[in-house]
């Protein structure tokens, strides 16, 4: 259940905060008063993606934060993004003008990705053109494979994995049964690559120590004069070098050590120096010494590397990919070799996976099949009660004679919305309104089987749409029914909605000289009235229209 929505900085709105009951909230507001910023914010705390423009102008960010009752049950994995001592759990997210946002869980920074999953788990969202979707294969699949609840989501997702499986065992034993032409080409360029593979056969680390070595090579002239340049100072033939000026200077300051002990420090540090420089000049002569120009060996290195390093661009650039495709080459050569056999294996592969997929699709049949049944009387016996008396609604379930990644039925709602008529795809025969009741409908016999969490707070954003009158007063009954069960939230335009609610708020929107705001205000008493009066299309005192607005209430 939500409790608490914080919104600040939000577009029109500045600061607002939403504190709801348990039952059927509903929010209300004139067109343009920014009814659907309430949407965009439980929006951003499902993790929908941010956007430049959403900063209130002027102001530095952007703050929805949302308070939750703790889920009693969540799974391990969600479980660990909470605090071990959290009693509550608060979703916020921070957005930049920019665009740029923030999601934090429980006071902690998370992921995008973290706080959808844990909004997903307590908070259902329907938009005010959802309905279209009942028109959609995908969405009536979905569906009603939802309201089969149980294994049906796993085996939603074993059938994807064996349709990729058959798919993949289908194109192997294609490749074996390409011409024998086709083959000796194949088996032409195996060969030459795994021979290619093992004659340069590239080790660990080699390449950059060859380059080490080829530069080291090609900068020969280099070293030698630096080397040389040492050796000259510190032993060569000159009369003075700079190791017999240091150890006369050394002698100097032995013949006063002890006198000063500034000057002592000097003579220590300089004692060091002459040490080390001796050591480097004995060094650099051994070095020298093994200075030899090979243009050869840099030849050898050269055809070598350029051996190397085409045969790693052709795989991948890494080592492990040669060692990949070398793996790979030698297992398809040993298939090849013996080709008959590798097609009765893989014809035997493709046999087994088949088998399996059969399997998946037949337990995933058996559900859609009873669950149909079940659905269709249970939606009907709500759309009645929605207004739409003798509407028939029928989900047919039809076997395909190929299997795919949802399995091997075909899914479709039909309905019929006058008695007499015969059951048609509900994208040909339904109007909106129609479909947004039975969205509703079908909203709440799911619901009523279990099939959302105890507790979660589902959002109608303008599911009323298209409907008015009596029709309108049957779809606020409806959702104050469903409330008994669930929180919902519900934006609409209808009084006759609007009168079922438990709680009212209304949103609307004032022009100051800084610009425009909008600010959301809980109703009660004479100003619910009033605001029912306002929906009902009255002037403020019109009698008629407040004793209309006070029987919508007292009847809900």
């Amino acid at each position: 259940m939500l409790s608490e929505l914080k919104i600040k900085n939000l577009l029109l709105i500045e600061e607002a905060e939403l504190e709801l009951d348990p039952g059927l909230n509903i929010l209300t507001g004139e067109t343009g008063a920014g009814k659907t910023l309430l949407a965009t914010a439980l929006g951003l705390l499902l993790g929908e993606r941010s956007k430049s423009g959403l900063v209130r102008p002027g102001a530095p960010e952007a703050l929805v934060e949302g308070v939750f009752t703790l889920p009693s049950e969540l799974s391990d994995e969600l479980q660990a993004l909470l605090p071990d001592d959290a009693h509550e759990l608060i979703l916020a997210r921070r957005i930049w003008p920019d665009g740029r946002s923030r999601a934090v869980i429980n006071g902690a920074t998370a992921t995008v990705g973290d706080l959808r999953a844990l909004g997903s788990a307590v908070l259902s969202f329907h938009g005010q053109h959802e309905h279209r979707q009942l028109a959609l294969a995908t969405f009536q699949m979905d569906t009603l494979d939802a309201a089969v609840g149980g294994s049906q989501p796993e085996l939603r997702s074993k059938a994807a994995a064996a349709h990729l499986e058959v798919r993949a065992a289908e194109s192997h034993l294609a490749a074996l049964s390409a011409s024998d032409g086709t083959h000796q080409r194949e088996l032409d360029l195996l060969r030459y690559e795994v021979d290619e593979i093992d004659r340069i056969a590239p080790l660990d680390g080699e390449a950059d120590e060859l380059k080490v070595e080829r530069e080291r090579l090609r900068r020969l002239d280099g070293l030698r004069e630096a080397l040389s340049g040492l050796q000259e100072a510190t032993g060569g033939d000159d009369e003075v070098t700079a190791t017999e000026l240091l150890s006369r200077a050394q002698k100097a300051f032995d013949s006063v050590l002890g006198v000063d002990s500034e000057v002592d420090s000097i003579g220590e540090r300089l004692s060091s120096l002459l040490i080390e420089l001796q050591d480097a000049g004995r060094e650099s002569g051994r070095l020298l010494d093994g200075l030899e120009a090979s243009p050869q060996r840099l030849g050898e290195i050269e055809q070598r590397l350029d051996e190397v390093d085409r045969l790693l661009l052709k795989h991948g650039g890494t080592l492990a990919g040669v060692e990949a495709h070398a793996t790979t080459a030698r297992e398809r050569l040993l298939e090849l070799d013996d080709l008959e056999g590798a097609r009765d294996r893989a014809r035997a592969t493709l046999a087994e996976v088949t088998v399996a997929q059969g399997k998946i699709t037949a337990a995933l049949r058996k559900g859609r099949l009873a669950t149909a049944k079940r659905l269709g009387p249970a939606v009907e016996g709500i759309l009645g009660d929605l207004a739409l008396e003798g509407a028939r609604f029928e989900i047919a379930v039809t076997p395909r004679e190929t299997a795919g990644p949802t399995g091997a039925d075909d899914v479709e709602f039909l309905v019929s919305a006058n008695p007499g008529l015969p059951t048609a795809p509900i994208g040909q025969v339904a109007s909106g309104g129609e479909m947004s009741r039975i969205l509703l409908a079908l909203l709440s016999v799911s619901i009523e089987n279990g099939g959302m969490a105890e507790g979660n707070l589902i959002v109608f954003d303008e599911i009323d749409a298209g409907i008015g009158g009596r029709t309108a007063r049957a779809v606020g009954s409806r959702l104050g029914s469903l409330a008994q069960r669930r929180q919902v939230l519900c934006i609409t335009h209808l009084p006759q909605v609007a009168a079922a609610g438990d709680r009212q708020f209304m949103i609307a929107k004032t022009a100051g000289e800084e610009g425009s705001t909008t600010t959301v205000k809980h109703l009660v008493g004479a100003e619910l009235e009033a605001e029912m009066v306002r929906m009902l299309g009255a002037d403020e005192g019109d009698k008629a229209a407040l004793a209309h607005a006070r029987e919508l209430l007292e009847e809900a």
